[in-house]
Formats: structure tokens, sequence, C-alpha cells
């Protein structure tokens, strides 16, 4: 029987800030209607979690409003910015941040199975930092993908782990940073995931490298201006819908929501200033 995953993504969801929340709901109730048999979110749930408490609270109560089985994975706004982002101006991810999110949202990273398919989810920001759940994770991926007996592995993380080709060298915040990439796939050994979806970008794209397909998730809320982000996929708002088949196919698709507003945050920028 076909497995299905609802994808959604940066979220960004605030009640001080609730500008995106109409959005998520109009998704909430798709998905509700939909029913597929997991929804995960792959980052970003709150506007500002790696700062306010409030934020991933309100985060995870509209998340509970939708009613199915759900997994969810932080983004550098609801835990904090990865150690390797030069000049950002986002906090870093710190092992309290980090705390605060298991509190809200459990596990950041995780695992569940089925027929024919292992799906890992994983926290990007771990990723380039000293932390002690940083090896933690890493031993985590080593031994689910060594364990994996024959299921195709899907791995869900916020930041895509690279634009092209994992032999990228370029070194910036928008994709997961080459040695922080290095160590990940090192972990997955002789197993390289079937599927990488993944947010972050704010847009929809699938492309196959080295035997993966890398899928990006849209936002729910917003797009980013072309200025700001430049157009790698479809500027879109929505969410992806999964399909994994007991044999090991699979495929994937953007759900285009009926009602959804395709809000651009630079028509945001009294509230959040420039992006």
């Amino acid at each position: 029987m076909t497995f299905r995953i609802a994808q959604i993504s940066d979220t960004h969801l605030s009640g001080a800030k609730p500008f995106f929340v109409e959005n998520f709901n109009v998704v909430a109730a798709a998905l509700a209607a939909s029913a597929p048999d997991l929804v995960v979110n792959t980052g970003d749930l709150s506007w500002d979690g790696a700062s306010a408490d409030g934020d991933l609270a309100e985060a995870r109560r509209l998340h509970e409003t939708i009613g199915l089985p759900m997994r969810a994975i932080p983004g550098n706004h609801d835990v904090g910015e990865g150690h390797d982002v030069p000049g950002s101006k986002e906090v870093p991810i710190s092992a309290e941040r980090r705390e605060r999110y298991l509190r809200h949202f459990g596990e950041d990273y995780w695992l569940t199975d089925a027929p024919g398919w292992r799906f890992l989810g994983i926290d990007a920001l771990l990723l380039a930092t000293g932390l002690e759940a940083a090896a933690g994770q890493l031993d985590f991926v080593m031994r689910a993908a060594a364990s994996s007996e024959g299921r195709r592995i899907a791995l869900f993380v916020h930041k895509p782990l690279f634009d092209a080709s994992p032999a990228e060298a370029a070194v910036t915040g928008r994709f997961v940073n080459p040695a922080a990439r290095g160590r990940l796939l090192a972990a997955f050994g002789a197993v390289r995931p079937a599927v990488v979806a993944s947010g972050h970008v704010h847009q929809f794209r699938s492309t196959d490298s080295e035997g993966m397909r890398c899928v990006w998730g849209p936002s729910t809320g917003f797009i980013m201006p072309d200025a700001r982000q430049p157009i790698y996929g479809e500027k879109e708002v929505g969410y992806v819908e999964h399909r994994f088949e007991p044999g090991g196919g699979y495929a994937s698709s953007l759900a285009r929501v009926a009602g959804l507003r395709r809000h651009d945050i630079a028509d945001f920028a009294a509230h959040f200033g420039k992006m």
C-alpha cells in the first residue's frame, strides 16, 4: 500500500506576528481532507522560536489542529543558525535553544519505517556545532543506515544538502555547508538516501543528483523576492505530497491549495525589516 507523506515547511508561525497563520489554517484543512499517513514539517515552524518561546508554543498549538500523525525537524528560525555560516546575523544554535525546541516538538532527529522505506529526520543546524548532540545525531544516522535491511531511505532535513552537486565547495547559509555535508553523507556509509526532502529556500524543486532525488518543499507562508533570493525552482506557496511504494517506487508533486495567498515577504518590511 502506498505510504503518503505531506511535507509542509517554513510555516513561520507566531502569535505576536500572525501574518502567515491564515495560510497555515488553509493548508491544515486541506491536509485533514487529504488524510496522508504522516505530516512532516521540515523546519522554520516558528517565526522566531530561537529567541521567543511564545512563537514555538503558538506553532505547536497550531500544528495540533491538523489532527494527523506528525513529525517535525527544526529550522534556523526555531533553534538558531549553524556555527559555520559566515557573517550570519542570526542567533546561533545552542544547547539551551535546542532544549526549548525539544520541549515543544519532541525529538529533533528521528526515524520511522513503512513497507520498503525508512524515513529519517535530522537537525541540519546541529551538523556544524561542537554540541554533544551533534555527535549523537551522526551516530544515530550511522546506525539507522546500517540497520535499514534493504529499505530505501528518505531523508528529511531543513536546508538542502546542495544546489546541484554534493561536490560543491561554496560556503553559504542557504545549503548545508561542505564540511557538515561530508560528515553527514559519510555517516550513511555505502547507503545513500534515495530521497532528500528539504525546505528553507521557499521554492519547489525536484532534481536528481548522484542517485538521490532532491525535493525542495515551498513555504506555506510566503515567497522571497528575486532581489533577495535567486530563482532555483518555482516560487510558490503550498506543500509537497510524497508517495512511497512498498517496492521502492517513489513520486512527489507540489500540492496547490485553493485559497492560499502568495505572500511576498517584501510586503511585510514594516513588520520584519529588510529580508
